[in-house]
Order: C-alpha cells, then sequence, then structure tokens
C-alpha cells in the first residue's frame, strides 16, 4: 500500500502555525483560538480539555483523570504529567469483600479515586503554559453557561440510564433531565459554570500573579471548597451502584489534600526508526510498545498492510503484549526492561503460529514466574446501569458490544509554531457514572473498577496507589526529533487502534487522514479493564472494508472474527512535525471529531 494516494473522508490538514485535533469539533475550535491569540500547545490543550468536559460529559468530566504525554521545545524532552488520582485510603480488599464484593462496582461512589483530571490540567499550565486560570476556564464557563449542542450519543446515554437518575439518582435527574426530560437541543450545566467561576474569583483574590492563582486554584480544589463538597457527598451519602446495592463512597477531604499530579518520564521503545513515548505501567501505555517489540521481528513490509498474514501477526502479538499487562502491570515495581528485552521477545515471538491462539499466555521476564488474577465467566455480560447487555472487554462502559462509539473517553492533541506538542486522553467522571455532586455540577469517576479485589497482583487494591488505567496517549520521535503525538479513545482498545494507526504510517506509507481512515480491527481475547471485567477469547472485530477474502482466511486460521460496521472501529486523531509543516488529522466516525490548523 505504500506509496498509493487513497480516498479519505478528510483532507490531511498542513500549515506552520498550529493544529489542533480531537474527538470534539468545539475543543478542537477552543484551542486553535488559544492559538490564534498567542497561547501555547500547553495553553489551548488545558482550554481545550475544560470544554470536552461540558461538550462530552458522557465520556468525561472534572471528576475523572487525565493522563498527558507532551515535548517542550525549551526543554527538548518529553514528559508525561500523571492526572490518575489514587485509591483512597480507606480503600482495602477486605473493605470491599465485606461489603459482599469480589468485583469494584462498575458505577456508584465505592469506584471512586481522587479526581485528577483538574490537578493534571493544572500542572502543565504552571509549568508548561503561559495562561492564566481565568483565561483558559473562560471558553468551558461559556459553554457551561449558554450550553453546547446535544449530540446524539449524549442523548443516547441519559436515556439509558434515565430511569435510574429518576428513581434512584435525584441529582442527576436535576443536572441531566432538564424539566424531566431527556436534553434535546442544547444542554447547559449552570452549576458547573458556577463552580469555575467560583474557583477563578478565589484564585484572582489569593494571588496577584498568573502561577499563584493556578496553586491557589489547586488549593481550592483540593483542599477548599471543591474537596469539602466532594467529602461531605461520598462518605455522607448512599446511592445504588452496579451491584444492586446502596453503597457511600470512601474518598475523604485527607485523600484529596494529600494527592497531587506528577511529572514522570516516559517509557520508551525504539522501531524502525522511530522512538515511541508512553505511559508507565501504571497505565497500560507500555502494551503498545510490547507489541512493536514482538512485531520487530516480522516483515510487516513484505506481508502487505491489512493482507491475512499482517492482520494475524498484529493481532497475535497483541493477545500476548496484552497477557503480560494482565500478569504485570499495576503501580507498583514492573520488570519494564525485562518485558522489551530483545532476547525475552524472541522467545515471546515464537508463540506466533500460523493458527491463532487460544490461552492467554503471560511470559516470565526476567524468569519471574506470571500470576493471573481469578477471573470472571469467558462472554460475561454487564448488567450496570446503563450498559445492560454490553458484553465486556469491548471498551470503556458506554462502547456497544458491536463496537459502536456511543461513548468512552476524550482525546486531543495540539502542536504550535514553537515545536511544543501535547497528547492527552481525559476520561472518567462521565455522567452516567456516578450521582451528580448537588453544589459541583459533576459526579466522581470509577477507576476503581480497575483494581482487582484479590491479594498479591501489580493492579490488586490497595490504598493511596493509582488503578491500572486503560488511559493511554502516545507520542513518537522520527530520527530522534519530535514527530507525531497521536491516541484515541477505546478502552482497551486504545492500544491496538493506535497500533494499527502507527503501522499504517510507518509501514503503509500513509498520511494522517489516510491512517486514521483506513479499516481498523482489534482483538477481544484478553480480560477487559471494566466491570465486570470478563473476556471473549479468540474473538476480533474488523470493519467490513476489510477484503473478505482476508477474513475467510482469518477464520480458517481459528479467529472467531466478527464483522462490523464500515465506520465503526477507532477515534484516533493525531498531529505532526513534519519538516517545515505542521499536520493534523480527525477521526470521521461519529461524525463530531475534528482538526484545525493553518
Amino acid at each position: 500500500m505504500r506509496g498509493r494516494t487513497l480516498f479519505t473522508t478528510r483532507p490531511e490538514l498542513t500549515g506552520d502555525f498550529g493544529m489542533v485535533a480531537s474527538t470534539h469539533w468545539l475543543a478542537s475550535a477552543t484551542g486553535m483560538g488559544v492559538l490564534e491569540r498567542g497561547g501555547n500547545a500547553f495553553d489551548a490543550a488545558v482550554a481545550a480539555g475544560f470544554v470536552l468536559q461540558v461538550a462530552e460529559p458522557h465520556l468525561n468530566g472534572p471528576g475523572g483523570e487525565v493522563p498527558i504525554l507532551l515535548w517542550s521545545q525549551e526543554e527538548e524532552r518529553v514528559s508525561v504529567v500523571c492526572g490518575q488520582g489514587v485509591a483512597p485510603a480507606a480503600a482495602t480488599i477486605d473493605r470491599f469483600t465485606g461489603l459482599g464484593l469480589d468485583v469494584v462496582p462498575g458505577t456508584g461512589l465505592l469506584a471512586a479515586t481522587v479526581p485528577g483530571a483538574f490537578g493534571g490540567w493544572m500542572a502543565m499550565l504552571e509549568r508548561w503554559g503561559t495562561w492564566t486560570l481565568a483565561d483558559v476556564l473562560e471558553p468551558a464557563i461559556h459553554y457551561a453557561t449558554h450550553g453546547v449542542p446535544v449530540l446524539d450519543r449524549i442523548a443516547a446515554t441519559v436515556s439509558s440510564v434515565e430511569r435510574l437518575f429518576l428513581e434512584d439518582w435525584p441529582t442527576s435527574a436535576a443536572t441531566w433531565l432538564p424539566h424531566g426530560k431527556v436534553p434535546g437541543a442544547k444542554l447547559t450545566n449552570p452549576v458547573l459554570a458556577a463552580t469555575y467561576r467560583r474557583l477563578v474569583s478565589e484564585a484572582g483574590a489569593a494571588s496577584s500573579t498568573r502561577e499563584g492563582q493556578i496553586a491557589a486554584a489547586r488549593d481550592a480544589w483540593y483542599r477548599g471548597f471543591v474537596a469539602e463538597a466532594i467529602a461531605a457527598f461520598s462518605t455522607g451519602t448512599a446511592w445504588r451502584d452496579s451491584s444492586g446495592e446502596a453503597h457511600s463512597g470512601l474518598l475523604t477531604g485527607d485523600d484529596l489534600a494529600g494527592w497531587s499530579a506528577s511529572v514522570e518520564d516516559p517509557v520508551t521503545f525504539d522501531y524502525h526508526g522511530h522512538t515511541v513515548c508512553k505511559t508507565g505501567p501504571w497505565g497500560q501505555g507500555p502494551v503498545f510498545l510490547q507489541q512493536l517489540a514482538l512485531l520487530s521481528g516480522f516483515d510487516l513490509d513484505g506481508m502487505g498492510q491489512l493482507s491475512a498474514d499482517y492482520v494475524h501477526t498484529v493481532i497475535e502479538s497483541a493477545k500476548l503484549a496484552f497477557a503480560d499487562r494482565e500478569a504485570w502491570y499495576g503501580d507498583t515495581e514492573v520488570p519494564m526492561a525485562d518485558l522489551l528485552d530483545d532476547e525475552y521477545n524472541a522467545k515471546r515471538r515464537a508463540f506466533i503460529g500460523a493458527e491463532a491462539g487460544v490461552e492467554l499466555r503471560p511470559g516470565a521476564p526476567g524468569g519471574r514466574t506470571p500470576r493471573l488474577p481469578v477471573f470472571p465467566a469467558p462472554g460475561t455480560v454487564s448488567t450496570a446501569p446503563g450498559i445492560s447487555g454490553v458484553r465486556s472487554g469491548v471498551g470503556e462502559p458506554t462502547v456497544g458490544s458491536d463496537g459502536s462509539t456511543r461513548g468512552d473517553t476524550c482525546h486531543l492533541d495540539v502542536v504550535d509554531r514553537h515545536g511544543n506538542m501535547v497528547s492527552a486522553t481525559p476520561s472518567g467522571g462521565w455522567l452516567q457514572s456516578s450521582p451528580t455532586i448537588p453544589e459541583l455540577g459533576f459526579c466522581l469517576g470509577t477507576r476503581a473498577q480497575m483494581f482487582w479485589l484479590q491479594e498479591g497482583l501489580p493492579a490488586s487494591l490497595r490504598p493511596g496507589t493509582r488503578p491500572r488505567t486503560t488511559l493511554s496517549p502516545s507520542f513518537a520521535l522520527r530520527d530522534g526529533k519530535p514527530w507525531l503525538a497521536f491516541g484515541t479513545p477505546g478502552g482497551d482498545q486504545q492500544d491496538q487502534w493506535s497500533v494499527n494507526f502507527f503501522l499504517s504510517v510507518v509501514h503503509g506509507g500513509l498520511n494522517l487522514q489516510e491512517a486514521v481512515d483506513a479499516p481498523m480491527f482489534h482483538s477481544e481475547h484478553f480480560p477487559s479493564s471494566f466491570y465486570p471485567r470478563g473476556s471473549r477469547p479468540g474473538v476480533m472485530h474488523v470493519e467490513n472494508r476489510v477484503d473478505p477474502a482476508v477474513v475467510a482466511e482469518l477464520r480458517r486460521r481459528g479467529h472467531r472474527v466478527e464483522v462490523q460496521g464500515p465506520w465503526t472501529l477507532g477515534r484516533l486523531s493525531a498531529v505532526a512535525r513534519d519538516g517545515d509543516f505542521l499536520k493534523a488529522a480527525a477521526n470521521p466516525r461519529g461524525a463530531q471529531g475534528y482538526a484545525a490548523g493553518r
């Protein structure tokens, strides 16, 4: 496919001033507006990130989290900002099992971790940005006050939980069912707007400097009026969750006050002249790198993109890499160097044969003995409020079992004229995940559902640790120079769809938009990170734009192929620095992602 010009739904944007790509046009327009008014990529990303909370409340919210990968041109390095909060001090396995639970509920207050998104955005703004708190929050305040267009997926999500809201979560009904009905053309959130206005006011009263105001806002969020409302609601109220029972939460003011966003070095892997950067193994990010380590021993160029050999090899590599994720990843000491070691991957590569693998087969890095959790039965179906009938293993909780993009997470990428770049994947705090805190206009997240209630695992529930999140922004250098910021929503599929996109550019010779538009595929072989944690061994999804002869051959090799609609898998966006030009592309699936630039 290298060298061919393919039909694309949109052009690859090219310019030299700035580029923004995201999962919603309002966020992309907001980010571009910041660049036009002199802000840098970090200012633009923060402003766009807060707009995403208002424009896509079924996909992310102020109570959620955000991991960020960024390139600072001044520092000439890639950094990871970890806006992923931790489990409360009271969140022990005994506490949950004492309630008769064997998995953390997928909805409600028990699954809350410290909401890290605000701290993550503020950490980036303070260290690398130039704009004030008031400036970056102004667009989100505007949209929360005056309203955003109601996407079909917002209406569908609210409809799916309408009965739950009316019968069990009245504070959510007050916010998301205006006048007692599913929202129509426009949706406002005046309480959230008031929360952000108060943050700006208190910050301005506390300091006259940009940095002082950011610090004051962070203090108000984690130790002031926001923290007080969160703690009172969490520990002082009880609500029905996906266990079917009513539970209060465990998150306290001390949990919030004791947390702050961190800045870390990325985990990296060199592949065909490219250095790919990911978060640490407290998230699933390095599973991207493990797939590349396995694929480096195959001739993907010779196979041809989207051939049966190509798809089979990529899928089988994903199965092995994600098996290691299950056995080894978590907020603890992870043998990452051994997992990426050439000798280790040569041995692992030998398991990829002509037929589809049927086992979940983790490796033994450095001679260590792997231990897998005790998983729920394969094919488990969720009965969580709002997602009844959705098989686990498909994506985040509002992704349909057919792969349709009814929701999950957000993503945004920015590059500015100075060469700064950002890749961020905000998520959590979905409107459907937990009851709305009436004083604040948002709900807590449910990321603790990714912990295991089994002792001795890297991802076991432990107070003060980060859940093994699926959120996975990506960054790549080419020949040692900053090149590509990219990512996608999609839960467990993020580090499959992103790998497909990357391989399409590196091996297929496609431009960014061609690679976004190219037919997608993924495996559902390994257990889901989401409640109720089931799996679908041997199952893979492909868009029906993949050659039917390829599908037939994959089935002959033992893959359980489920063919999806032509534009249903993946929601990639990307920006790049390519020679003298800046470039961008965004996903056409779902008809809401856009790129902007000049």
